[in-house]
């Protein structure tokens, strides 16, 4: 990470406090459908790092025989903590979707266990945000590993109001 990342990390993280952003992130997975549904749980984030938890559900299998969770439900959490990542890894949160995800599989994850999640930003640029994630069951043994490029759109395209709507913040204060 070179320096000028590591300052721009270092003013979000003075501007806000790693409770307002968890406070912050929860409020933006609460807002995917999908997420939301699932109980996906924003644990801790000490920019840029993130980490998740997705709660045991029946729903999450895709092997029901063999008891396994299904990959789509894998890839959806690496996306998730790794562009939350992207939010609090900016100067100022703005709206980067998701360019590339690779997933490496590892092992698949188990029946009746949540998967935990964890991301950092690795690198930004003035046109890109380089993350990677982890996803595991047992700390000691991953289930596997996500890379994930997010284009930075700019302030331009970036709603008004879009770092207050996510720390609930009233634009007027």
């Amino acid at each position: 990470m070179s320096a000028s990342d590591e300052s721009r990390q270092e003013a979000v993280a003075a501007q806000r406090s790693p409770e307002r952003w968890r406070a912050g992130l929860s409020r933006f997975v609460n807002v995917i459908p999908h997420t939301r549904e699932l109980g996906l749980e924003v644990l801790e984030v000490a920019p840029p790092r993130v980490h998740m938890r997705l709660p045991w559900r029946d729903e999450l299998l895709g092997d029901t025989e063999r008891g396994l969770v299904h990959g789509g439900v894998l890839t959806m959490l690496l996306d998730t903590v790794c562009g939350s990542a992207v939010l609090c890894g900016l100067p100022s949160p703005e709206v980067c979707p998701t360019l590339d995800l690779r997933v490496d599989h590892y092992r698949p994850a188990l029946a009746g266990q949540p998967i935990m999640a964890e991301a950092r930003v690795l690198r930004v640029t003035g046109a890109m945000v380089f993350t990677e994630g982890t996803l595991w069951q047992d700390p000691q043994r991953p289930i596997a590993r996500g890379i994930g490029n997010f284009v930075r759109l700019g302030p331009r395209n970036t709603p008004a109001g879009f770092a207050e709507a996510l720390f609930g913040e009233d634009d007027h204060a």
